[in-house]
């Protein structure tokens, strides 16, 4: 391979792995900000032992999600300078608003929050977790609007002389349709991963009979959770569905393997093609369910992948006669479906726990503890499908419309120098995982603090303890 498809692994499998931790900290900072309000109203130390073990596994998530994040930043310059230089002073903007704005927000109240237990008042505590909650929110949000600028590119024009875009509307780049809904279904995606999170890590310790009073409070929310996030993401996805298919009308085709322009076109639960997805043939379809999708209509047309081709070779003619704007078919069109097949086990699971947990019932057998360890990856392997979907189902293109991957890899870069930073990226990854997974399963198995004290405040006052920096 040479260096621009090394540099596509590189970068797809970092991507990846850093996006493992994003939804489990983006998700179940708000779930852990809910145990400590719960305990805050209510005074119930179950609530505050739920917040510490939660806030645990939330935190090992977060600096593992920081840590593998810095990786991101440093190739966009190293393995992609013609993108940095084309679109940087764009695509920059909402990146630069995270790292001074949301990060620091998030951070600062996070170090409030783990320092301040028996430091600040009840409830300026309370509110740093929900002030780091929005944080995380917020960087989320400017990461999407930054992403959405390369599925649908607006608020910018091209220097005549240098050939650059040129910011001249951040309004619509952080405002526009695409962003918007990118975060609605992330963030509820997110939420859907965290309470599969939540819910399963707390049905698992009851079918171990480990602190089941405790726990029992935790599965049911997650599970909960779960429920309300599946329609959420299902309401965000028909959202999403409809502008990719005015936007990027290649992607939903490809979703499809839809070769031909139909209406009322079909949705197949199962396809047999070729290899290299060139033909397909379905073997179990929805009749209309793709029109419907695409375009709130049965019979509504969607554009085939043939005619795409062909219309886009007209539209950039520029790339020339033989460009290729068909994406890999295979990952585009099982991406798609494990992205909604894993989020619809995940709902099926979550009525099935409460079901098990409704009254005082405390669930036991080892398929049930087997599926409460298994549900933690089945959401959190769906989103990261989901954006396998989202950035292949874009290519050939890095910026939609405007910069072919092809054209945005650093031109002096060797094949050599990509295999030298992916082996030791490899290499560091695989010590953090091991780390990592080493951390969740001892304080996983510790389980929630018995020790902890049922007002840590009116405990502080005896010491008269201050919050105070030392450096």
């Amino acid at each position: 391979m040479g260096a621009l498809q090394l540099s596509q692994w590189q970068f797809g499998i970092t991507t990846v792995y850093h996006f493992l931790f994003v939804p489990i900290t983006l998700g179940t900072v708000w779930l852990v900000a809910g145990f400590q309000t719960a305990w805050v109203r209510t005074g119930k130390v179950e609530y505050l032992q739920l917040t510490k073990f939660f806030g645990k596994l939330f935190l090992i998530n977060f600096a593992m999600g920081v840590v593998t994040g810095i990786v991101q930043e440093f190739q966009f310059g190293m393995n992609w300078s013609e993108y940095s230089r084309f679109v940087g002073d764009v695509f920059g903007a909402p990146l630069a608003m995270e790292g001074l704005l949301a990060f620091f927000l998030e951070s600062t109240f996070l170090g409030l929050w783990i320092f301040g237990w028996d430091r600040l008042p009840k409830k300026l505590h309370l509110a740093t977790i929900w002030a780091a909650a929005a944080g995380t929110a917020l960087s989320a949000y400017f990461i999407l609007a930054a992403n959405s600028f390369m599925q649908h590119p607006v608020g910018y024009e091209i220097d005549p002389e240098t050939g650059r875009a040129v910011l001249n509307n951040i309004g619509e780049v952080l405002f526009q349709n695409t962003a918007l809904i990118a975060f609605f279904h992330t963030l509820s995606a997110s939420f859907l991963v965290s309470g599969a999170f939540v819910a399963g890590i707390a049905a698992w310790q009851i079918t171990k009979n480990r602190q089941v009073n405790v726990f029992r409070k935790a599965a049911k929310a997650g599970a909960w959770t779960v429920l309300v996030a599946a329609v959420l993401v299902s309401i965000s996805g028909d959202m999403d569905m409809k502008i990719m298919v005015q936007q990027q009308p290649m992607k939903v085709a490809a979703a499809e393997a839809l070769y031909t322009t139909q209406t009322e076109a079909p949705f197949s639960i199962l396809t047999i093609g070729t290899p290299g997805g060139e033909s397909a043939t379905d073997i179990i379809t929805i009749p209309g369910l793709l029109s419907w999708l695409a375009t709130g209509s049965t019979s509504g047309e969607v554009q085939g992948i043939d005619n795409l081709q062909q219309e886009y070779l007209q539209t950039y003619s520029q790339y020339g006669p033989d460009q290729n704007y068909i994406p890999n078919i295979p990952v585009t069109y099982w991406s798609f479906r494990l992205m909604i097949g894993l989020g619809m086990l995940a709902a099926l699971w979550a009525i099935w726990a409460l079901w098990a947990l409704r009254g005082d019932r405390v669930p036991k057998g080892r398929f049930f503890s087997l599926s409460s360890a298994a549900i933690l990856f089945f959401p959190l392997f769906g989103i990261s499908f989901g954006w396998i979907f989202t950035e292949m189902g874009r290519q050939p293109w890095v910026v939609f419309g405007q910069q072919l991957t092809a054209d945005a890899n650093s031109p002096l870069l060797s094949s050599a120098e990509v295999w030298i930073t992916m082996i030791g990226f490899t290499l560091v990854y695989a010590v953090l995982a091991i780390i990592e997974v080493g951390l969740m399963v001892k304080y996983i198995k510790a389980g929630a603090p018995e020790d902890v004290v049922h007002d840590p405040y009116e405990e502080s006052k005896k010491d008269d303890k201050q919050l105070y920096f030392a450096y």
